[in-house]
């Protein structure tokens, strides 16, 4: 994810419009936020068919591996998605205007390692670690430099 996201950062020729004051940053962070919901709308569109298919037999039966499969991935995807959305929002708040850039580089590695998480916990199980810490980690580490920003490197606005 270091690697992923540095090499992002680099190489890829865009930067973050200029952003003064707050709400200008929370609406962008808002903006990119809704690219990371298409996994996440693609996953509830897969489940519904799935239940579709697979439950019309028996409707009111024991859901199949299938069905239960996207209904997992939606649910745990909507729970990340509001801690990382949530988090994205208080990071914008904090990073200086050269590194916003970091904002849509973290909804692609988000809604990129959804749909890898989703394809390694369709293949099998013991395959979903990979998916999940490409999700986790970088919330992870969003929620530790937001701790460390509200707390060490500006206290005094943190109930401003």
């Amino acid at each position: 994810c270091p690697c992923f996201i540095y090499g992002a950062y680099v190489f890829l020729p865009f930067d973050a419009p200029l952003l003064p004051t707050v709400s200008a940053r929370l609406v962008y962070t808002l903006r990119c936020a809704a690219f990371a919901t298409f996994p996440i709308v693609l996953g509830m569109i897969v489940s519904g068919i799935s239940r579709l298919c697979f439950s019309a037999l028996e409707p009111f039966g024991e859901l199949q591996r299938e069905v239960e499969l996207h209904r997992t991935y939606v649910s745990q995807s909507v729970h990340l998605f509001i801690l990382y959305f949530f988090n994205m929002a208080v990071l914008a708040t904090y990073l200086p205007q050269e590194v916003l850039k970091l904002i849509p580089l973290l909804t692609g590695l988000f809604a990129i390692s959804r749909l890898i998480y989703w394809l390694s916990y369709a293949i099998g199980r013991s395959f979903r670690a990979f998916g999940f810490s490409m999700t986790f980690l970088p919330l992870l580490a969003m929620l530790l430099w937001n701790l460390y920003s509200m707390f060490i490197l500006w206290p005094e606005n943190l109930l401003a």
